[in-house]
């Protein structure tokens, strides 16, 4: 089942920009900073960058090369495969402290340049090898793979930025394809929402550097629509650096609730609170 944009979300360009970007401020970094603590809360900047190389070399391993390595067993839901993943995500930071910033930071660079020639070899359209689970989806188009790779990069390159104050990444360029590459997981939080046919929800993600996003109620599933001539049932208004910090799990619902502004039905809006565009 694909319920993700029938538009391709076109990412790809960004990210030998984005590399570029992480590369030269990694190598701006002081020991000090690259020490410094992140908003997940189990990673300095370092252990996050580390992450981010093994992203590279682990899709390249099997989207390249077809090689698995470990293979996972007893996967029998989405929570079996979050902690197989976190499982994953552990031992390897852990290996890697043996690294220095500079070895991290050279193999970041040649590792980037090598996904995105492989990135640039995959035909839109066709199956990707895994599926965008958490927009509900079974099967999804490579070009939404790839669209959710560059989410990978972006929130932890933000996540970098943010533990060290240097902000680079919240502009129109860099955001707004992020956060709509994130709120193609709205219709999934609804999915269990009970609500009248015709129901309109609207997330808006103030500024200029943001969006507008607006999901219908059909007969069983809510599908995006474009609301303009629409009056919608609840609005939920959030501030960018609320939002990528919200929908990552950076911040917790009922904290992100005094930030946020609702309008209309204020339980329904709520719910858009739980989205969650990661892996967790």
């Amino acid at each position: 089942m694909k319920t993700a944009a029938i538009v391709p979300i076109e990412t790809l360009h960004l990210f030998p920009i984005l590399d570029t970007l992480l590369i030269d401020l990694l190598k701006s970094l002081t020991e000090e900073e690259w020490h410094a603590q992140t908003i997940a809360k189990k990673w300095l900047v370092k252990d996050v960058a580390s992450h981010l190389l093994d992203g590279n070399l682990r899709a390249l391993s099997m989207s390249r090369d077809r090689y698995f390595g470990e293979k996972p067993e007893n996967i029998n839901s989405y929570s079996d495969l979050v902690d197989y993943l976190n499982q994953l995500n552990m031992t390897w930071t852990n290996a890697t402290k043996r690294l220095s910033p500079n070895v991290i930071t050279h193999l970041l660079e040649s590792s980037g340049k090598e996904y995105y020639a492989h990135l640039q070899t995959l035909e839109p359209f066709e199956n990707a090898l895994f599926s965008v689970a958490w927009a509900g989806e079974e099967t999804s188009f490579n070009w939404f793979h790839i669209a959710r790779e560059y989410t990978e990069k972006f929130l932890h390159q933000q996540q970098i930025r943010d533990a060290v104050g240097k902000e680079a990444l919240l502009t129109k360029e860099f955001f707004y394809p992020f956060m709509h590459i994130f709120m193609q997981a709205l219709p999934n939080a609804y999915k269990n929402t009970k609500a009248e046919k015709g129901t309109v929800v609207t997330l808006i993600v103030d500024t200029e550097i943001g969006g507008q996003w607006s999901i219908i109620k059909e007969d069983e599933n809510w599908k995006f629509i474009n609301a303009a001539d629409l009056k919608s049932n609840a609005v939920l208004k959030i501030q960018p650096h609320d939002a990528w910090l919200l929908f990552s799990k950076g911040i917790k619902p009922q904290d992100a609730k005094e930030k946020v502004e609702i309008t209309g039905d204020t339980e329904l809006a709520e719910i858009a609170l739980n989205i969650v565009a990661v892996m967790a």
